[in-house]
């Protein structure tokens, strides 16, 4: 994964913020969030009263419809700021994606020669050669040829990946470097289309779209603004009545300070920071609804193998049958394994050195390798001098050794199955017509991983293991992960089966992979999480994009998702609490003159009623940047029930929204009755 995490704040972020935040007062872009629109539309009108104090009849007033209209002016700024502040940091990243996008001169396969041609030129469907120390000129896919690419340049990792045609590693992307061999891609994007292109686009914050929930949320916000805006406009002939003048400015500072603009100012941030966050694990989330699905995911699946174990099957011990011995297992393993270049064969040898054993390498000089095939489901070696020595899949092994004539020692299907039911799994070694042992060939379960299940299931999510492995060993690697249930020899409709009869009883499903036999799966999954290194099909399929080719980080990204939406939730219940401690300390202080019984609501004993509304205003315009640096981290997430979620939240910024508001302004009352 990418370490090289971008700081909060940058200064060319903070002044680039600055003057966007100027920039967005256009009527137009602030209309796309109501709240505020009313708090600049309040703005405006201020601002002609104070201008224009004759046409208004308020030339008495000019110092205070001054000041309100700056602090109205202020908050308007503020909310801005926080929303081109999150913006900053997506379009800082996109910068620097933007640099992989050079001019690159691209090697065109034209009537059986070569072209140099403008990347630009390329569209899909056209075939280029790229050797090594060449950048790849666009996304394709490798149709010939085995070679290493850097893709620090989108992932940050500086290790390089290995790409060859056909399998799930033949994806390729655009501005990466071909560091060795040489490969032949076909294109499959047209210029603007490329998996580049749509990160630029997806990471700038400016482009991102509201999710549902963030609508509904607006949608509510509106709603209270309304009848807000109800309540003081029928404030204006109560306090007529009572022979109480409140000017216009007085009306429009108490609507202000009365509608949501905490949490108003600080929406559009909260989801942008989400998206971020995201990005910030080098994870490509293609919407925001991405996200925030991912904070409501009830069912997990993932692949065993790569995402909960290592994914190399590694022998780990020789367990011998009959009557033979350890070490003479051992040699016959060390000779059929000499040649085999898979990560299984190279362990056997790696096994012997651990042990101290050690084998006649002579007898396997001159000898042929036997290379493994799905039909023989066998490999090992012919010897010079007529032996013939396998090693493979234990019924596999059997059936050879029998149509030989030879022996099948009575504890080999026992051993075979104990070491099943271990997890791992058995490879038996036979020379001609006798068996000698098995190779316990052992998939560890990643470090940690039981510990994350855990957390998981304090999240209330339940996970499913996928892998093509016998019931015997999938039950074995399940119970020693933690997971809550497994599917066993699972093919592509099973794991397409499991997601649709979770999502029929009303649940969120998340899933990872990275074949194009994973693409169904992936997309039928409300949030699927694709590996960079996978198939075009897949990245396409899923709604996220994990440019590190890390499968297990799809559990991160949940606790992004559930952290977005704590945030938004917090930040909301933190808004409406103030709105009601504003409320209760502005109101008495008004009409207490009037009515003086209200003074047993005036638990504030503020100043007068002009120096509340400007303290209760000016409290309102600080308050917003305050939490920004809240709104860009987002709330500390930690496992636990949703009803004791609700109690922390509600005793935290609930309780804390009402007590805040109080001490706060009434300091800045102390203050203000006194230039008041």
């Amino acid at each position: 994964m990418n370490t090289n995490r971008k700081k909060l704040l940058t200064g060319d972020i903070v002044t680039n913020a600055i003057k966007d935040s100027f920039v967005k007062l256009n009527p137009v872009i602030m209309m796309k969030n109501p709240v505020m629109f009313v708090v600049e539309a309040g703005t405006v009108i201020v601002l002609l009263m104070t201008l224009f104090p004759g046409y208004f009849g308020t030339e008495a007033s000019i110092g205070f419809n001054f000041t309100v209209f700056l602090i109205l002016l202020f908050t308007v700024l503020f909310a801005n700021f926080a929303e081109a502040l999150a913006e900053g940091r997506g379009k800082a990243q996109a910068d620097s994606l933007k640099n992989t996008k050079k001019e690159i001169t691209a090697n065109k396969v034209v009537s059986g020669g070569l072209k140099q041609v403008p990347s630009t030129e390329l569209r899909k469907g056209d075939i280029v050669v790229v050797a090594q120390g060449e950048m790849i000129p666009g996304d394709g896919e490798v149709i010939e040829g085995l070679a290493s690419v850097d893709e620090s340049a989108i992932t940050g990792e500086s290790a390089p990946v290995i790409k060859e045609a056909g399998g799930d590693f033949s994806s390729v992307t655009g501005g990466t470097r071909v560091v060795s061999d040489k490969i032949r891609v076909r294109i499959t994007s047209d210029p603007g289309e490329s998996f580049i292109d749509r990160m630029i686009a997806l990471v700038e914050g400016a482009k991102r779209q509201k999710t549902p929930n963030e609508i509904a949320l607006n949608t509510l916000l509106t709603s209270l603004t309304l009848i807000f805006l109800i309540v003081v406009v029928t404030l204006a002939p109560i306090a007529k009545y009572l022979d109480i003048s409140l000017d216009i400015p007085v009306l429009i500072s108490l609507l202000v300070c009365l509608i949501p603009t905490t949490i108003g100012g600080l929406l559009s941030a909260i989801g942008i920071a989400g998206m971020d966050r995201v990005t910030q694990f080098n994870v490509l989330a293609m919407s925001g609804k991405a996200v925030e699905a991912a904070g409501d995911i009830n069912t997990m699946i993932l692949d065993k193998t790569g995402t909960i174990t290592f994914g190399n099957r590694m022998a780990s011990e020789f367990v011998p049958v009959g009557s033979e011995s350890v070490s003479v297992l051992a040699q016959w393993a060390a000779i059929s394994s000499v040649k085999d270049e898979t990560p299984e064969g190279r362990s056997v040898l790696e096994l012997m050195k651990k042990q101290g054993l050690t084998y006649p390498a002579a007898e396997a000089e001159g000898g042929e390798f036997i290379e493994f095939k799905a039909e023989t489901r066998m490999s090992g070696m012919d010897l010079p001098d007529g032996r013939k020595v396998r090693k493979g899949a234990v019924d596999a092994v059997k059936q050879w050794v029998e149509a030989q004539g030879g022996h099948i020692p009575k504890d080999l299907i026992d051993k075979g199955n104990a070491i099943a039911l271990e997890g791992g799994t058995p490879l038996a070694v036979a020379v001609d017509g006798q068996i000698f042992g098995l190779i316990y060939l052992k998939d560890t379960v990643k470090p940690g991983m039981k510990e994350r299940f855990d957390q998981l299931r304090r999240m209330g999510i339940k996970t499913i293991m996928c892998t093509g492995d016998n019931p015997l060993t999938a039950a074995t690697i399940a119970r020693e992960a933690g997971v809550d249930d497994f599917i066993a020899e699972s093919k592509p409709e099973d794991k397409i089966a499991v997601i649709r009869r979770e999502q029929a009883e009303g649940k969120l499903v998340a899933m990872t992979g990275d074949g194009t036999n994973d693409a169904p799966a992936l997309a039928q999954a409300d949030v699927g999480l694709a590996m960079n290194s996978g198939t075009i099909a897949a990245k396409e399929a899923a709604n996220m994009v994990d440019l590190d080719s890390d499968p297990s980080k799809i559990i991160e990204v949940v606790s992004i998702g559930k952290q977005l939406l704590m945030t938004r939730g917090a930040l909301t219940t933190f808004s409406i609490a103030n709105d009601v401690a504003k409320y209760f300390a502005i109101i008495p202080a008004m009409f207490t003159l009037a009515i003086p019984q209200m003074e047993a609501l005036n638990m504030m004993r503020l100043g007068s009623p002009q120096s509340a509304i400007l303290s209760a205003l000016i409290f309102n315009a600080i308050i917003i940047p305050l939490l920004i640096p809240l709104a860009m981290r987002g709330v500390a997430y930690k496992p636990m029930s949703s009803t004791k979620l609700l109690q922390r939240n509600m005793v935290i910024y609930g309780l804390g929204g009402v007590l805040v508001p109080f001490l706060g302004i009434k300091l800045i009352d102390l203050i203000v009755h006194v230039w008041v």
